[in-house]
Order: structure tokens, then C-alpha cells, then sequence
């Protein structure tokens, strides 16, 4: 593995960040460069731990279009947050002080993340049709279930469920945000000191047992952490489906190796490099307060197709 591939994503994040931060900077210098430090390290955390945790996902299952969102993640979160409002009402759910209940949703994905990913891929991750029409008819299940109390809500209640439908960097709380970096930074480390064993995973089951892997226990370890990962980052800002499918390609791409060694790092920079120009794209150049999460579900639906049609082709 060259050096420069690692270097290239490196030195775009380095820039897109010191763009980020420093672009059109006038007024109040130190209390605007406050203000975007904090969406700047929302921004560079969830990019981090969404594209880490496809790829440690990706390797568990053994294909490279499978992610957490595709399995229903992405609608496990609306129907918690459903539950949550029409369980506690408006004004209850409203009134949960912010750290709380950042703690409170992040627990609860990834228990039942785990619980959903450990069903889906112990009892056959190599079979991609099966795992891919569960995780498909369990993510219209809780949707449907969503869409139903969504249905007897409130008006004022409605509209809470729907702010959380997608990501916002606008307003994210630093308590929460401070929570997330303490446990996302052990996780990606700890990502990153199993890369060796994350390879001899990808060989395959039978291959990784006889070299000696437990290969049952790892994978268990391996889904945790998935859904650590990804639920810390969606109950911080909201869920961005396609993100990790996006990012995890350009990963593989950019490095153009198999090692986790590589692929990890390269995985972490991209998805935070992702998010940092985008959000800089639509605040500082377009001046837009469009949804970054609408334009990058629609490059991933495109990359989601494109990695269909071309292992159909084969």
C-alpha cells in the first residue's frame, strides 16, 4: 500500500476544514470560529464513525452494497423517535434535556442494532438475497408501524417525529456532541487495532476458522461496534442513509486495497471529507440552507444502483 493513498483524503480533509472554518470570516472572528469548530467536529465525528462502520459491516457480511441502513437501521431510528414522541407527548418529549436523551435514543438503537444485525447476518451473511429481503421487509415494517403513530399524533407531534427524518448539523448540542467524540474515538481506535484480524476475516468463514480466528465471537464484537458506531452518530445529528455506501466505495476506490489497514483510515477521512465540503459547498458558496442529507441519499441511491447493476453483470 503507497503512502499517497491515504495522503490524497488526508490533505482534502486538512483543506476542506481550514475552508470551513476560515472562509468569509468577518465580524466576531472568535465567536464565529467557535460556533463552526462545533458543527465542524459534528460534521468530522459522524463522517468518521458512519464510513468506519460500513466498512467493518461490509466485511462482516462479505458484499460490498450491504450497509446498516439498507438492513433498516435508518427506519429502526424514526420508529424509535415515533415511539418515543407519542409515548412521552410533545411537551414530555420536548422537555428531555438534551444529553439525556441523546443517551437514552443511542442506547436503545444499539441494542436493538445489534439484536437486528446479529439475526440478519449469524444465520447466513453470505446468502446477500435472504439478508437483503429482510432487512428490506423489516425496514417497511417499522416504517409502517412509524407511519401509523405518526398518524394519530398531534399536529405539533408530527412535526417533531418529521425533524427528526433527516440529518441537521444546524443545532447540535455540545453536551451531546462532547459524549459522542468520547465514545466514538475508542471505537474507531479500537476499529483500527483489528484490522489484521479484519482481514483474515474477509477470506471467508471456512478460511479464517482454519487459520485459527474465532470467527463467531469476532463477528458479535464486530456487529457491536457497528451499531455503536452508527447509533451514537444518527441519534447525534439524524439518520443519512446512503452516506456509509457512498463512502465506503470511494474508500476502496481510493486505496485500491483490500487491507483494512488502509481501507479504515481511508474510510474515516472520506466521510468526514464528504460532509465538511458539502455543508461548505451549501453554507459558504451556494449560500443554501438546503438538506445535505437530500443530495447525498441521491450520489449513494446512484452508487447503491451502480454496484447492483455491475455485480448483476458478472
Amino acid at each position: 500500500m503507497r503512502v499517497e493513498r491515504l495522503a490524497l483524503p488526508g490533505l482534502a480533509l486538512l483543506v476542506a476544514c481550514a475552508l470551513f472554518l476560515c472562509w468569509g470570516l468577518s465580524g466576531r472572528v472568535w465567536f464565529i470560529l467557535e460556533l463552526r469548530a462545533v458543527k465542524l467536529l459534528a460534521l468530522v465525528v459522524v463522517g468518521a464513525s458512519v464510513g468506519v462502520g460500513t466498512v467493518l459491516f461490509q466485511t462482516v457480511t462479505g458484499n460490498r452494497i450491504l450497509t446498516p441502513g439498507i438492513l433498516g437501521f435508518d427506519s429502526l431510528f424514526l420508529f424509535l423517535q415515533t415511539l418515543l414522541v407519542m409515548g412521552l407527548g410533545g411537551i414530555g418529549f420536548a422537555g428531555l434535556p438534551a444529553t439525556p436523551k441523546f443517551l437514552i435514543e443511542a442506547a436503545l438503537m444499539m441494542v436493538a442494532a445489534t439484536a437486528l444485525f446479529g439475526l440478519l447476518v449469524l444465520r447466513g451473511p453470505r446468502d446477500l438475497t435472504r439478508v437483503l429481503l429482510i432487512g428490506v421487509v423489516l425496514g417497511a415494517l417499522l416504517r409502517s408501524l412509524a407511519a401509523l403513530m405518526q398518524r394519530l399524533m398531534d399536529p405539533s407531534e408530527f412535526a417533531m417525529v418529521q425533524g427528526a427524518m433527516f440529518a441537521s448539523f444546524g443545532s447540535v448540542d455540545r453536551a451531546s456532541l462532547a459524549v459522542t467524540t468520547a465514545l466514538v474515538v475508542p471505537m474507531l481506535a479500537l476499529a483500527f487495532a483489528l484490522a489484521p484480524r479484519l482481514d483474515v476475516m474477509a477470506l471467508g468463514r471456512t478460511r479464517a476458522v482454519a487459520l485459527g480466528l474465532r470467527f463467531d465471537l469476532l463477528t458479535l464484537g464486530i456487529l457491536a461496534l457497528v451499531a455503536g458506531l452508527t447509533a451514537v452518530g444518527t441519534a447525534l445529528v439524524g439518520p443519512i442513509s446512503f452516506l456509509g455506501l457512498l463512502v465506503a466505495a470511494l474508500a476502496h476506490g481510493v486505496t485500491g486495497s483490500h487491507r483494512h489497514a488502509a481501507l479504515l483510515p481511508a474510510a474515516a477521512m472520506i466521510g468526514a471529507g464528504v460532509l465538511v465540503i458539502g455543508q461548505w459547498l451549501f453554507e459558504r458558496v451556494l449560500v443554501q440552507q438546503s438538506s445535505l442529507a437530500v443530495v447525498i441519499e441521491f450520489l449513494g441511491g446512484l452508487v447503491f444502483l451502480a454496484l447492483v447493476i455491475k455485480g448483476a453483470r458478472r
